[in-house]
Parts: C-alpha cells; sequence; structure tokens
C-alpha cells in the first residue's frame, strides 16, 4: 500500500511504497478567486518555521530541535580543548586594545584612511570603560561559540538617551517567531530549554534592517521610557533567519571534534586498561630443577618462595628507567646431542597499540578544528594536518598568520561596533567612527618587538 502525503486542498504532494517513489509536479488548477487568493502568501523575509514552542502567551522559535542547542554548544566547546582555546584566540585579537573615537578626514596616495582622533572626554571615558569593555567581549564571546550576541541598549527613565548597553548572556535568549517577517521580542529566562514560569522578562527585538530608526521611531512615538531594547548581532554567514550557526559547527558536523574528544579519552582508557608487556622471558623447567632441587627443599611452600624472589629480581633487571639499556648475563650447557639445555631466552614483544598513531590523528583533527575557525593552526603550534605538534614554521609564519586574522577581522568588529555607535547616535553624537587599536608583532631588526596600529 502506497503512503501519501497531501496538501491542505487535498492535492497529492508524493507517496512512496515498497517498490517506487512518486511526485506531484505543476500547481492544482484554480477555479475560485477567493481560494487563489488565499494560497498566495506575501512574501516574508523571514522564513517559516518547521516547528514553534509556546512559553506563556508567546510562539517561540525553538533554538534547536530540542530547544537546547546553547547547552549542547556550551558543552561541546568546554570538552574540547582546541576548539575553546581557538574561540577564545579570535575573541581576543578581534577585540585587539580597544576602541577609540575618531573622523575619517580622507585616504592617502594607499587607500589609508586619514584619521582625526575625537578629543571628547566623556565619549573616551565611555568607550575606555569598563561598561563598553565588558559589552564587547561578552558580545564576542556568544557571537563566536553561538553565532549571535544579544546586545541591550538601555534608555534612561524617560527613554529621552541611552544611559547603558550590555551582553544579555545568549544562552538565556529565546527570539519569538517572526509577524510579518519581523521578529518583535526576545524571552530571557534562566532555565532554558525547560523553564517554569516565572521569572522571565520580554525584551522588544529592533528591527534588523535599521535598529537605529527602529529605535529613533520608538522615542518619536513615546514607547522608549521605561524599556530596554535587544540589538541582535549576528554572523549572517550562515542563512538561518533567527539563530545563525557558528563557524565551528562545520567541523562538528564533520565529525573532527568528535574525533579530537575520543582520541584522549581512547588513550586515558588504553593506559588504565593496557597490558603494557615488553619482554617474554623464556625460562626452561631444568633450570629450577637445578637450581632449587626439589630433593633437596622438602617444604614446597619455601622452594617456590625462592622462586617468586629470582623472578622478582629478573623484572627489576628488565625494567625501570635506571635498567635502561642495561645487559642480563645467563649461562647455559649443550647437551649430548648439541642442543642447548637450562637456556634462557628473552624476547621483545611487539606492542601493537602505537600512541603515536593516535597523536597523528589528534593533531589532524585539531587542524580540521582551527582551519573551521579560519585560524592557521601554526599560530597555536599545531602544525599541519596529519603532522604532529612540533610542526609551527617558524615566528615569521605566525606573524602573517596573525596579520590575516585582523584583516579577516573588519566585519566581526563592525558588527560589535553597530550597537555602540547607534548607542552614541541616538544620544546625538554625530560624524563619529570608531576605530581599534592593535598590537602587531614585528621582527627584531626593525628595534622594537611590537608595534601600534589603528584600525
Amino acid at each position: 500500500m502506497a503512503e501519501i502525503l497531501w496538501n491542505k486542498a487535498g492535492d497529492p504532494l508524493m507517496a512512496f511504497g515498497r517498490t517506487y517513489f512518486a511526485s506531484t509536479t505543476g500547481a492544482p488548477e484554480i477555479h475560485d478567486a477567493g481560494v487563489a487568493e488565499k494560497l498566495i502568501k506575501p512574501f516574508k523575509p523571514i522564513e517559516e518555521l518547521d516547528n514553534t514552542e509556546t512559553f506563556e502567551s508567546y510562539t517561540l522559535s525553538p533554538w534547536g530541535m530540542a530547544n537546547d542547542f546553547p547547552v549542547k554548544a556550551l558543552d561541546i566547546i568546554a570538552r574540547t580543548g582546541v576548539l575553546n582555546t581557538g574561540l577564545k584566540f579570535i575573541r581576543n585579537f578581534t577585540l585587539g586594545q580597544g576602541i577609540f573615537p575618531t573622523r575619517v578626514t580622507g585616504y592617502n596616495d594607499s587607500g589609508d584612511e586619514i584619521l582625526q582622533i575625537v578629543n571628547d572626554p566623556k565619549i573616551t571615558s565611555f568607550l575606555e570603560g569598563r561598561i563598553v569593555r565588558r559589552y564587547m567581549a561578552n558580545a564576542f564571546r556568544d557571537y563566536f561559540k553561538l553565532g549571535i550576541a544579544f546586545a541591550e541598549l538601555i534608555p534612561n527613565p524617560d527613554g529621552s538617551a541611552m544611559a547603558g548597553i550590555s551582553t544579555i548572556n545568549g544562552q538565556h535568549c529565546r527570539l519569538t517567531q517572526a509577524e510579518n517577517g519581523v521578529i518583535k521580542n526576545c524571552i530571557v529566562h534562566g532555565n532554558w530549554p525547560d523553564p517554569p514560569v516565572d521569572p522571565f522578562k520580554v525584551i522588544p527585538v529592533l528591527d534588523n534592517y535599521d535598529p537605529l530608526a527602529d529605535l529613533v521611531n520608538r522615542r518619536i512615538s513615546g514607547k522608549t521610557a521605561g524599556k530596554s531594547f535587544v540589538y541582535l548581532i549576528r554572523d549572517e554567514w550562515g542563512n538561518e533567519d533567527y539563530y545563525p550557526l557558528p563557524a565551528w559547527y562545520s567541523a562538528y558536523r564533520a565529525g573532527w571534534i568528535d574525533i579530537a574528544n575520543q582520541v584522549p579519552a581512547f588513550l586515558k582508557k588504553a593506559y588504565a586498561n593496557q597490558i603494557t608487556w615488553l619482554w617474554h622471558v623464556k625460562i626452561p623447567y631444568a633450570y629450577w630443577d637445578k637450581r632449587y632441587p626439589k630433593s633437596i627443599h622438602k617444604d614446597e611452600v619455601a622452594r617456590m618462595a625462592m622462586i617468586q624472589k629470582d623472578m622478582d629480581e629478573i623484572e627489576g633487571s628488565l625494567t625501570g628507567t635506571a635498567n635502561a639499556n642495561k645487559a642480563i648475563f645467563s649461562h647455559y650447557a649443550a647437551n649430548a646431542s648439541g642442543k642447548p639445555e637450562e637456556m634462557w631466552m628473552i624476547e621483545p614483544l611487539d606492542n601493537k597499540h602505537k600512541e603515536g598513531d593516535k597523536l597523528v590523528t589528534s593533531a589532524a583533527a585539531n587542524s580540521e578544528i582551527l582551519f573551521s575557525l579560519m585560524l592557521n593552526p601554526n599560530v597555536l603550534g599545531a602544525g599541519m594536518p596529519g603532522g604532529t605538534y612540533a610542526g609551527n614554521q617558524g615566528g615569521s609564519n605566525i606573524r602573517e598568520a596573525f596579520l590575516v586574522n585582523i584583516a579577516n577581522a573588519w566585519l566581526d568588529r563592525q558588527n560589535i561596533l553597530d550597537p555602540i555607535e547607534a548607542y552614541l547616535a541616538f544620544n546625538g553624537v554625530k560624524d563619529v567612527q570608531l576605530r581599534f587599536r592593535n598590537t602587531i608583532l614585528t621582527t627584531l631588526d626593525t628595534g622594537t618587538g611590537t608595534t601600534k596600529k589603528l584600525s
């Protein structure tokens, strides 16, 4: 019997049976203009959700199939050393040495900006203060870990000006389903994915197309007093409309993160449980019959204790760092036929467990994870895939990789600066651009180990 999937109008969409698959092509003919009008849906810039969740009176877009993506993502990051370190490294070099206000007055022949520093103590104090530094550090954290950050703009009591900016912990945020293509609210709760009803907070989300214009319009309409607003910061390389996947997730889907975690777990189990025999010492029975004749040792227990003592001494002579490359001597005699009697044989055992092979696999997994982050593994001393951890190629390679990282950080930096610039513009600060300070590694022949750059 065929299984048929129908649409709401009763038309078959596709069918499948034991030996065939069928699908419907074209469009059903519409005779009723009213029905046709209902079937034509208006264009929406936000994707329709396959599943939603209801929390209180709000319809939510779940973050992941079980609404638990942040929980799983943060657990993966915490368990994967190279991923955790790589993400923190990206956060730190993207943050640079802070930001400063400037005006772009022109460009030189090389195309570089000609900057005029804005010496406004109030603006400078705000940008160099803990509030902005903490906002940027936490926003970069969630942006790189989860693919999205939730900046919170906080007006003064009457809503006429901005008084603060912060980052809401991303794992506590969920977005409501878009209405007419617009995401209106962010639900903040400390116990997702299965929160109790109380307490929670509903914060309006600014329009993604022009958040500043949306904020100004709300002030004109008298809707900013006593409220704060979420300014979404998303890495929109992913095409997801609600929660873009972070860049590192491709390495997880490919299995490299699992491999990176399995190698140390395997080695830990192996070291705890493996049999590490290195030598096989073969001693003929005739040797013990001559060394401890049964006829002399009437007490079998005492004879066995003496043999055990000799065996312990043999093991002590073959093992331990103090006995490395140490020789052992034994004597034997030949019988009438010329064959040796009572001869010891000491054979090295082939250890099938090769730790070095696992470390090569681990190095490859680490490199693939760093590639997903657009990090040159040499910067962290990881070498190339298949190589060892000592495979970095010197200081010049690391310096060049670091410069490439900074050059690629421009878009991410602008995304994090957007809420700060909206904050300043809302407060009447005009014609001010924000730039980052960077410390650049140089060679010793330049007379200094570092130099300051602005970007």
